[in-house]
């Protein structure tokens, strides 16, 4: 009886979400790096530099061995912010990539310098300094910055498929989905339990 009934309950809120979610105009927003920025829970607020590739004492490695990537690789104190750090910087959604498109906020710390202490961070924008261009109209003083994971490997270029599962955990953290929607997850886990059947004594 209480996995049907658990299935019932599930249902109903499966169609009421639904419904919800089909009104309109009080309907969930799109979760989008626009909306996550504009009501980030920031982890950190940063001062932040720019290097570019060309520049004085600027290798073509990082400090775990890759390639720095444009608008992707950023370095960091460690003792703040951990190497293998993805970071969503809200400021920085929208500005142009090297290879089209707009940036969608994601930024990964593979690398440090001896000046980069504390409370902030260093973009690398690509290569020489007209690439540095961009970022100028931001307040580098202070950057709205939140933890949104790691990664093995070197920073990717182009357009990550991952990056919409992080803006979705950042969503909840900022309160852009509503509770309703956490309840869902709980009902469904719920409902998902109550139709495994027990072990074998």
């Amino acid at each position: 009886m209480r996995p049907l009934l658990a299935g019932l309950v599930a249902f109903a809120f499966l169609l009421t979400s639904a419904s919800a979610r089909a009104a309109g105009p009080s309907a969930e927003p799109a979760v989008t790096p626009r909306v996550v920025a504009a009501s980030l829970s920031p982890d950190w607020l940063l001062k932040a530099t720019l290097y570019h590739a060309g520049a004085k004492g600027v290798g073509s490695i990082d400090s775990i061995g890759c390639r720095p990537v444009a608008m992707r690789t950023v370095a960091t104190d460690p003792r703040l912010i951990p190497r293998r750090t993805i970071l969503f910087i809200a400021e920085t959604v929208g500005l142009p990539l090297p290879g089209g498109g707009s940036h969608d906020g994601f930024w990964y710390a593979s690398d440090v310098g001896g000046a980069i202490k504390g409370a902030r961070i260093d973009l690398y924008t690509g290569s020489g300094s007209a690439s540095m261009r961009p970022i100028f109209k931001l307040n580098l003083k202070r950057l709205s910055v939140a933890r949104a994971g790691t990664f093995r490997g070197c920073p990717p270029t182009g357009h990550v498929a991952g990056h919409g599962d992080l803006l979705m955990q950042i969503a909840r953290r900022s309160g852009v989905l509503r509770p309703t929607l956490l309840a869902w997850d709980l009902v469904a886990e719920r409902f998902q339990r109550a139709q495994t059947p027990p072990p074998p004594r």
